[in-house]
């Protein structure tokens, strides 16, 4: 299906005095996609991003905000528009003098005639989601670099905006916390479905959690597409940006942690003796997946394991629990299922997988993937330990979808 841009820039031009910041801007974004921008010190980045909230208007060209053209807007329909439109600032930008509670409901307060009551409830709402009720009455001066990130987060939220803009948001920080900022961001755009423009110096981390990447150099975007084709391009501009390539915490897989699930896993075992429930476990292993990381590049495989994550969450819902439990191994519990529930479960999944972007070949324009993704099943009994459990998922292995180059995902008929 044929995705229609939420924000297009068409042939902007952007001077200030003699200098020309954009020259012949063409950029597409489109709506609930995490879209990054790249480029050098100086190269136009945050102008870009000024130009969508409407702090700078181009000297020549079009902005459109869902086919409309910005200049054509009345006054109550720009009004309108910048209601939709929030900023997370470089340096989150909290009132020093304001608790935590003020500077959340700071734009309500400037934009709406909301009451005090709904205000507050708003408020409250999003400090409870972004896990801040014991700082409610602090200053920001009293709580974490990482609390104050999700404070600026939440005021960003707190307007139910639909487009959110980040100018490096994680700049400062140190990898750990970097990643924190990045996963907390990844996980609430997956959540609520906000469209995210994100200003970033952090590459690649930053392309784990983007579904497209713009490059602007020399006043213009010579690419933009998704982080895939971003590490496929044979364009010497281009691979200058993706070199150095570092790890991003598996939080941005959407899955459990490894400690996390094999709690669940004991939990479920000792269940079963009281209770006389069952429960199936399955491993799922991506072949060949340090191959990938060498030939194709490390956004590629990560975006496999992340792909397949992401299926079995949509696929699972709230029944069952999935953990990153090696580099190439996805370990799965499936609650009150038996072997016979299991294998429907597979069948379904991999029918799923056929549809997937990851997965087609026509994603990876230069140098295609093949690789098996295989998948062990064991239901458990009163006498399994998590050990047992584990080894015997691995001596069951079966291959259940093949990415052929020629044909896309193929689903094992076995």
């Amino acid at each position: 299906m044929t995705k229609s841009p939420f924000v297009e820039f068409k042939n902007v031009v952007k001077r200030f005095g003699e200098r020309t910041i954009l020259a012949g801007v063409d950029l597409t974004i489109f709506k609930g996609e995490i879209t990054t921008i790249i480029g050098k010190s100086g190269a136009g980045k945050s102008v870009l991003l000024k130009h969508i909230i409407g702090l700078l208007k181009p000297d020549a060209g079009e902005i459109l905000f869902e086919g409309r053209p910005l200049r054509s807007m009345s006054k109550a329909e720009w009004k309108q528009l910048k209601r939709r439109v929030s900023y997370m600032f470089q340096q989150n930008a909290l009132f020093d003098s304001m608790t935590v509670f003020d500077n959340v409901a700071l734009p309500l307060r400037e934009r709406t005639r909301m009451p005090a009551r709904e205000i507050h409830e708003k408020v409250m709402a999003r400090i409870e989601q972004f896990e801040l009720s014991e700082v409610t009455d602090k200053f920001p001066s009293q709580i974490s670099g990482g609390m104050q990130k999700r404070v600026a987060l939440a005021r960003a939220l707190v307007t139910d905006p639909s487009i959110i803009l980040f100018d490096e948001p994680t700049t400062g920080l140190d990898p750990l916390r970097k990643n924190t900022v990045l996963s907390m961001i990844a996980h609430h755009q997956r959540e609520i479905g906000f469209t995210a423009v994100m200003v970033s110096h952090d590459i690649p981390d930053v392309f784990l959690i983007s579904n497209r990447v713009a490059i602007i150099e020399d006043k213009r975007i010579p690419f933009q597409g998704t982080p895939v084709e971003l590490e496929q391009s044979n364009d010497p501009l281009v691979q200058q940006f993706i070199r150095g390539q570092e790890s991003l915490a598996d939080e941005l897989t959407g899955l459990l942690t490894r400690p996390d699930l094999e709690q669940k896993i004991r939990q479920e075992l000792s269940r079963i003796g009281r209770f006389q429930k069952t429960f199936s476990v399955v491993l799922f292993v991506i072949d060949d997946l340090e191959l990938i990381r060498e030939k194709v590049g490390f956004i590629a495989a990560q975006r496999i394991v992340q792909c397949l994550g992401n299926l079995l969450k949509g696929h699972l819902g709230t029944t069952g629990m999935s953990a990153r439990f090696s580099q190439n191994e996805i370990l799965t519990v499936l609650p009150h299922t038996d072997l016979s529930g299991a294998r429907h479960f597979l069948k379904d999944l991999a029918e799923r997988m056929k549809d997937a972007e990851t997965f087609q070949a026509k994603t990876y324009p230069r140098i295609c993937p093949e690789f098996y993704i295989k998948a062990g099943i064991v239901q458990a009994n009163s006498e399994a330990t998590l050990e047992s459990l584990i080894e015997q998922a691995r001596s069951n292995l079966k291959t259940i979808a093949h990415l052929e180059c020629t044909a896309g995902m193929r689903v094992s008929k076995s």
